[in-house]
């Protein structure tokens, strides 16, 4: 019995259920992208800070963060 084979009896005896499954994260990060710019229509994360969509708003739009984001509340700080 060579390696190769002890190697394929133990997959063969793995239980189908117990082995982890490849997981992703593309998903999860396209949930949380929620909040969304009303002029482009880009959407940010929901963990995004009022810094960075000021900027957005102001260079990409020339316009305020409210014009862009009304009614955005910044999420606090864990």
């Amino acid at each position: 019995m060579g390696n190769g084979q002890k190697a394929q009896h133990k997959r063969e005896r793995a239980k189908p259920g117990s082995q982890k499954s490849a997981t992703s994260q593309l998903k999860t990060n396209e949930a949380a992208r929620t909040t969304i710019c009303q002029v482009c229509r880009n959407s940010f994360l929901c963990t995004v800070r009022q810094k960075a969509l000021t900027e957005h708003a102001e260079n990409k739009h020339q316009k305020k963060l409210e014009d862009c984001f009304p009614g955005f509340v910044e999420m606090p700080k864990k």
